[in-house]
């Protein structure tokens, strides 16, 4: 009976990898834009840019995690924005199924980082954790650094109904 217990947990092991591996796609700032700027819908959409190097990003990555069971019944999307090289995907694979982070993980491949960030906001001097809410294809809210799970709670909960 053991061998059969075993491997149906590495049938399910495997499944979910593959479960997470579909999850992270490389985008190019054009397609995050049209995912959340040009959306213009009723719909909050929430987007993190960190990387698995900063401790800071890492260390709220389980407040976006929480945001989304506690808003599951809203119009709520989190888009977690990786910022590692796009030649690391497999590290970010790796990291996003150890961690078990069930929100859309994307890679950014924008290209230099000084070309792009005031696209997102003329404010941002491009330090990371960063967050910012769009709301009807307008951008309602922007955070550069790391924000607490209380701060995140009542910044969404400023945005929906």
């Amino acid at each position: 009976m053991q061998p059969i217990y075993t491997s149906l947990l590495l049938l399910f092991t495997s499944l979910w990898s593959l479960k997470t591996i579909a999850q992270i796609e490389t985008i190019t700032l054009e397609q995050l834009q049209t995912k959340t700027i040009q959306s213009e819908n009723d719909t909050l959409y929430i987007v993190n840019f960190w990387a698995t190097w900063c401790r800071p990003c890492v260390a709220e990555l389980p407040y976006f995690e929480q945001a989304a069971k506690d808003n599951v019944t809203k119009k709520v999307k989190i888009l977690l924005i990786n910022l590692d090289f796009p030649s690391e995907k497999n590290k970010v694979i790796a990291f996003v199924t150890k961690k078990k982070l069930q929100n859309n993980v994307y890679l950014l491949n924008a290209g230099d980082p000084n070309k792009w960030i005031d696209k997102i906001d003329p404010s941002w001097d491009g330090a990371i954790p960063a967050t910012v809410f769009y709301k009807e294809g307008k951008k309602v809210f922007f955070h550069e650094g790391d924000l607490t799970q209380v701060e995140l709670n009542a910044k969404i909960k400023i945005h929906t109904p």
